[in-house]
């Protein structure tokens, strides 16, 4: 709903994107073909090191129904059936091929004052796994559980609180089972340029160990954009992402270590074609 509460992994999301999204060390390409029948193709090829991999997916919409399939070249095949059931209420069907224990039941719901994720495994001993957030566009509060039914145990409990506006967002999280807190904010300094700011903080209370990450945005012109990013372990990267063509985009992305001055610095370029 347009004027609910994203889900609980839309908390700290603004900010996450601003300091992960996009930031990329390999070598990659895709190529999405859009089709007027409702099948879509993609292929993405990944080369890491001296290691090539890739995959080929397919999506076709009919009516209420979507279908996802992927082959990827170690021949694993994954399948995805979703439905809307009712308005505001999806449900998904997901397996893959060979693993016979990878079926799983996903079921969205989306109103205007909550929004409810949940997922159970489709095999004798599933992971159930339940998230929601209640609020509005503006102050949105959640949480998020998952249960191992074989162990008899929580493989998660997280919690967290939002506040969004055009020009600001802040959010604070408590994950690792209550063991870490995280904090972030992220700032638009200028609209004309579309320039924001942004800064995590991630404080681990059983070894009271502290962690931040700032990083920066600015659109140089309206399809050119620069990134930039500075963590306390010294690590810093730079990206700069170029729209050469309509929904055609090329991303360049740096990362130097301060602190490990005999290590090379990491290189990676992604290209997205869609024509």
């Amino acid at each position: 709903m347009a004027n609910g509460p994203a889900p609980f992994s839309e908390i700290g999301r603004r900010a996450r994107d601003l300091l992960t999204k996009d930031y990329n060390y390999d070598q990659k390409f895709s190529l999405s073909i859009p089709s007027s029948t409702g099948m879509g193709l993609t292929a993405t090829g990944i080369k890491k090191d001296q290691i090539f991999v890739g995959d080929i997916s397919t999506q076709y919409r009919s009516g209420k129904a979507i279908v996802d399939v992927k082959v990827d070249t170690y021949s694993n095949i994954s399948t995805k059936v979703t439905y809307d059931v009712v308005p505001g209420t999806k449900a998904a069907v997901s397996f893959n091929v060979p693993d016979h224990k990878s079926g799983k039941l996903d079921v969205h719901y989306l109103h205007h004052h909550a929004a409810i994720n949940s997922s159970i495994g489709l095999n004798p001993s599933p992971l159930l796994e339940v998230a929601a957030a209640i609020g509005s566009k503006d102050v949105a509060i959640g949480g998020e559980i998952g249960f191992d039914t074989s162990s008899s145990s929580f493989t998660k409990c997280n919690a967290g609180i939002s506040f969004n506006k055009p020009d600001f967002s802040a959010a604070l999280i408590l994950t690792d089972k209550g063991q870490t807190v995280k904090a972030s904010y992220v700032h638009l300094v200028n609209p004309l340029t579309g320039t924001e700011v942004a800064a995590e903080m991630t404080h681990r209370l059983s070894g009271f160990e502290n962690s931040f990450s700032i990083g920066s945005v600015h659109k140089v012109d309206p399809l050119t954009l620069v990134k930039t990013r500075f963590s306390d372990n010294g690590k810093v990267a730079v990206l700069s992402q170029r729209q050469w063509r309509p929904n055609s985009i090329a991303t360049f992305s740096a990362e130097y270590d301060t602190k490990s001055v005999n290590q090379a610095p990491k290189f990676g370029l992604s290209i997205a074609l869609k024509p």
